[in-house]
């Protein structure tokens, strides 16, 4: 039976592996560009992930954080003069330092509450982006420009795909590595029961809100990846749909699964491609797979297809 540093080894291992493959299968750039895209939205899952999934904290306003990152590598080089790359930073700390400071008061709710209040800090995050068109083009969005590394300018769906896809092996590494830490072992423990991890020892309030605001810069650093391989932002990618498509990420491939993240986002990302071919009833085909995979995958795609694995071994 493989320990729990095997299986860790092993899930990245398969993942850096089926990233390799893929594009020997891939007969266009579009294809690289789809990929791109789930790797980008499984690198926002997965720290929604280490919230909902590790944690047990609700958030439907995840998207305001991607879209303070995405916002980040517009604004800094086009008003304040910023390389790239240091937006991408200052997007991450700017959406650390929101989500410790508004953390502290709405973690102290649970349940529904806690999730109007993410909600709500969702919606303050886009109305902002939409409203202070001075600075953010408003509706109608603005460009992003392209990223360079040492004078080198970074363009095309096969570049992105390589950079997504070691932002997200980066990612998924961090993951898989908390739950093995002092941190990761407190999260669980406040997703069994907060009383409990309480009177076991565990600052509650503490580590909720260090899980938000590791969440918090997932989403940042994907929001800014995204805007920067696209080259255009807009406050869609703020907006509460979005934020729900993150949440169905998570809750598809399974909560607590840092694997069913990445499942989810290709779920999401790669489904509605097919259905295109159904014309005027891909949306609700794509809202009738979802109903009728979480009538009979409860826990997620991941964790029912882990138990199946199970059953047939015995």
């Amino acid at each position: 039976m493989l320990n729990l540093f095997g299986r860790r080894s092993v899930i990245l291992v398969t993942l850096a592996v089926v990233m390799a493959v893929l594009p020997l299968l891939f007969p266009s750039s579009y294809y690289f560009r789809v990929a791109s895209l789930v790797w980008v939205s499984a690198l926002a899952a997965v720290g929604l992930n280490i919230l909902m999934g590790k944690a047990g904290q609700v958030s439907l306003g995840h998207a305001g954080f991607f879209g303070i990152g995405a916002y980040a590598v517009a604004i800094g080089p086009a008003h304040l003069g910023l390389n790239a790359l240091l937006a991408v930073l200052v997007g991450a700390l700017l959406s650390a330092l929101l989500a410790f400071l508004v953390g502290r008061p709405i973690l102290r709710l649970k349940g529904h509450y806690l999730a109007i209040a993410t909600l709500g800090l969702g919606v303050l995050v886009a109305m902002v982006i939409t409203t202070e068109s001075g600075w953010t083009g408003g509706p109608d969005g603005m460009p992003v420009p392209k990223l360079s590394l040492f004078g080198w300018r970074v363009s095309g769906s096969n570049t992105w795909y390589w950079i997504t896809a070691g932002l997200l092996l980066i990612g998924t590494w961090f993951a898989l590595n908390l739950d093995d830490t002092p941190t990761g072992r407190a999260f669980r423990a406040l997703h069994d029961s907060e009383i409990a991890a309480r009177t076991a020892g565990v600052h509650v309030e503490r580590f909720k809100l260090q899980a938000f605001v590791i969440a918090a810069v997932y989403a940042s650093i994907a929001g800014s990846a995204l805007a920067m391989m696209n080259g255009f932002v807009n406050p869609d990618q703020a907006g509460f749909l979005h934020s729900v498509e993150l949440v169905t990420m998570v809750v598809l491939g399974g909560l607590g699964s840092i694997v069913g993240s990445i499942v989810g986002a290709a779920v999401l990302v790669v489904l509605p491609q097919l259905l295109t071919v159904f014309q005027n009833y891909e949306h609700f085909l794509l809202g009738l797979i979802i109903i009728v995979s979480m009538i009979f995958m409860r826990d997620g795609m991941v964790p029912m297809l882990a138990k199946l694995t199970m059953r047939a071994r015995r």
